[in-house]
């Protein structure tokens, strides 16, 4: 295979929702460009994009694919993404190391939530997008309805570049307003028959073409003042038009296919490699150190690995995209994120599970390699006198948890070591050790993105697993002041035990003054400020430390062990066992004997007031509460309304966002446990939402009286 110049490489990602047939595209595209002999079909299980067996299980893509096309002297590298939004993390991937995106509709559904999820991903990053209408040949297929729907959704950007002459099983043939031709197809499709726009569609035809010729001038003045002079503009005017429209996102173009039928790819494929912008054009990388890194194969060699994958008979697969500079077979370079060597053996382009060798890739290409040593997803590689990371993928938050763990115990190391190396395929899968709920938690994108990780450890690895409701991370605090002392004493033989400590417990707000005076019961207690403590805690809130001793009743060197003491109380909450937070302690008096007290006897004297006290200050549970956004079709907006009410939510707002409405509310992380499978059947898999902490709120007293009863019952089993 050739050396392509960056200037001959385009990268693009594909996108769409499920059963869209970006699968069955890609193989109409790998067919026509002469990568594979024959074309393979979902249902057979024999294509290259959906290779792995969890793919072949379910019918869904869950990795997405690298695969490039050679064509009119232009490499196309495309990476087929996955279009659940359970395995989001692939198009994130995708569409960060690309610099174009083709969304795929499914002419039956046009615009679905799949669609405008993928889009509002191409809007956070910049890039430019073409609309790709696939599957013309279903029965319920309405072309002009789709595009109807694309621009109540996106605006006049939407520009259509071809109309199908007729939809349904008869489908053969488009209008082509661009080169103002019909393409049409026999059954067997493939290379279409190209004449004159016949003259029943010539009137419609002008019109779209003038509108296309309209939208291409729009977005370059040189090309408007053409434009204005001549009424029209040359073939490829309109291309450069195009070109720089789809840089600046000030126009979406839409296309036609039947990928089923192989109808209407090779003209796709033709406006890919000559419209859609090179690497070159597009805004420039930045660098972890806020630098800008040119694609320029003179610049210095850097590599950055977005993707692993584990394959049969082969392991780890890297693939890489070259940021800078050119990559040889041989070359010796370093890992910028964990300071270890690494030789690249062996250079590979990709199709699916196809892999050619090629000596060498040049800055903007995409290629992949095997055996490194140490690399993980997300690593640089640089050449000699190059210290450059990379660090611009950023994934969504999680949405669906649960606990994990294996059904035979000893299995646990064996089960911790394969998530974190599957992590490295999916970094939307995120897995947590929690000291705080004891359990393993592994976070994902939702129930089927779980699902799919419980099917590969039980049958790629064998390992039998259970998931369960995560516990909720609860905290603990107080409403009010209360005092309480403990005298710790033992004797048993040779040295006793004694330590006797008084304190004040307070609810702690940042800023707020200590008084001078606390009341108690008629009986006051005076404060005198010797030293003050903040502990920030890592679980959020501080604990304030006050030592207001006087006249030596307790020696200095008890104190840390008070603290001690005191920490492993607010460790382990007295209602349920969850964190205390928020706290002020004031140790204002105590006793202890000149040869029976030392550190251990302050420390449970200490620990055993600071109990007692929290449990007479008013102490109340907070909760978790997540900022939730759900988008769902208008037609379904009352039930999840309704079904959010029912989780406790708190409906912030409404609006809407082209074509769907924006639900936000605020709910208990508790409600949320199953929302994702819940919302999937209220709405028919229509809606999607995101959810991230926003903050602790005291739980209802319903609620809290339940949780201290449960924590009770435990310990008592216990």
């Amino acid at each position: 295979m050739k050396v392509y110049q960056t200037n001959e490489i385009k990268n693009i990602a594909l996108l769409g929702s499920s059963g869209s047939g970006k699968t069955t595209l890609v193989e109409a595209m790998l067919f026509e460009s002469g990568v594979i002999k024959r074309r393979g079909s979902v249902a057979a299980k024999n294509t290259v994009s959906d290779y792995f067996p969890v793919e072949q299980e379910y019918g869904y893509s869950v990795f997405s694919t690298v695969f490039h096309v050679e064509w009119n002297n232009k490499k196309l590298n495309m990476i087929d993404c996955p279009g659940s939004d359970d395995f989001v993390g692939g198009a994130v991937t995708a569409l960060n190391v690309t610099d174009t995106a083709v969304l795929v509709l499914n002419g039956q559904y046009g615009v679905e939530v799949g669609t405008q999820n993928h889009f509002r991903y191409t809007e956070k990053l910049d890039k430019p997008v073409i609309f790709l209408v696939n599957q013309l040949d279903n029965e319920k297929c309405d072309y002009d309805n789709i595009l109807e729907q694309l621009k109540d959704a996106y605006g006049s950007k939407v520009v259509p570049i071809q109309y199908p002459i007729s939809t349904g099983p008869d489908f053969n043939a488009v209008i082509d307003v661009l080169l103002m031709k019909k393409y049409s197809w026999k059954p067997e499709g493939g290379a279409p028959v190209i004449e004159d726009v016949p003259a029943e569609e010539m009137d419609k035809a002008m019109e779209w073409h003038k509108a296309l010729v309209e939208a291409a001038a729009e977005n370059d003045e040189e090309l408007m003042e053409k434009f204005f002079e001549k009424d029209s503009l040359t073939e490829d005017e309109m291309r450069e038009g195009i070109r720089k429209g789809l840089i600046a996102r000030g126009m979406f173009p839409v296309f036609c296919v039947c990928a089923g039928k192989d109808m209407g790819v090779r003209r796709l494929m033709e406006f890919l490699s000559n419209v859609v912008p090179f690497v070159s054009e597009m805004p420039k990388v930045v660098n972890t150190d806020g630098k800008e890194v040119a694609p320029d194969v003179n610049g210095p060699t850097s590599l950055y690995f977005f993707k692993t994958s584990v394959e049969p008979h082969i392991g780890e697969v890297s693939y890489f995209k070259v940021m800078s500079g050119k990559v040889r077979e041989g070359d010796d370079l370093m890992n910028a994120n964990r300071g270890s060597k690494e030789r690249i053996a062996q250079l590979y382009v990709v199709a699916g599970a196809n892999r050619v060798k090629v000596e060498e890739l040049q800055a903007g290409d995409i290629g992949a390699t095997v055996k490194l040593k140490d690399v993980k997803t997300g690593n640089t590689l640089n050449g000699k006198d190059c210290d450059y990371t990379f660090d611009f993928i950023k994934y969504p938050n999680s949405k669906y948890s649960r606990a994990i763990r294996p059904v035979n115990e000893s299995d646990t190391e064996k089960m911790m070591v394969v998530l974190n190396r599957m992590r490295e395929e999916d970094p939307t899968w995120v897995v947590e050790q929690s000291k705080e709920l004891r359990q393993i938690i592994v976070h994902g994108q939702g129930e089927f993105h779980l699902r799919t990780l419980k099917w590969r450890l039980e049958n790629n690895e064998k390992l039998q697993i259970v998931y369960e409701e995560p516990r909720i991370p609860y905290r603990e605090t107080i409403t009010r002041a209360a005092r309480a002392d403990y005298r710790h004493k033992k004797q048993s033989g040779g040295a006793g035990q004694f330590g006797e400590v008084h304190l004040i417990v307070e609810p702690y707000q940042e800023g707020m003054p200590v008084p001078e005076t606390y009341k108690f019961n008629g009986q006051e207690f005076k404060i005198t400020v010797r030293g003050t403590e903040e502990i920030p805690l890592e679980w959020g809130g501080k604990l304030v430390f006050i030592n207001s001793i006087v006249g030596g009743s307790i020696d200095a060197r008890f104190l840390p062990a008070i603290l001690k003491g005191i920490m492993a109380r607010m460790e382990q909450g007295p209602l349920t066992g969850s964190y205390a937070r928020d706290v002020r302690v004031i140790v204002y008096d105590g006793k202890m004997h000149p040869v029976d007290s030392n550190e251990i006897s302050f420390m449970l004297a200490g620990r055993n007031a600071f109990s007692e006290a929290f449990k007479n200050a008013g102490p109340k549970i907070l909760e978790p509460i997540y900022d939730v956004e759900v988008f769902v079709p208008s037609d379904k907006m009352g039930d999840v309304m309704g079904d959010l009410q029912g989780r406790r939510a708190m409906i912030m707002g409404m609006s809407s966002e082209k074509g769907f409405e924006k639900l936000s509310a605020r709910v208990p992380l508790k409600e949320m446990s199953s929302y994702s499978t819940a919302l999937s059947s209220l709405t028919g898999g229509r809606a999607s939402f995101i959810m991230k902490f926003a903050s602790y709120e005291l739980v209802p007293s319903d609620v809290q009286d339940k949780l201290i009863k449960e924590f009770e019952a435990k310990q008592t089993e216990e």
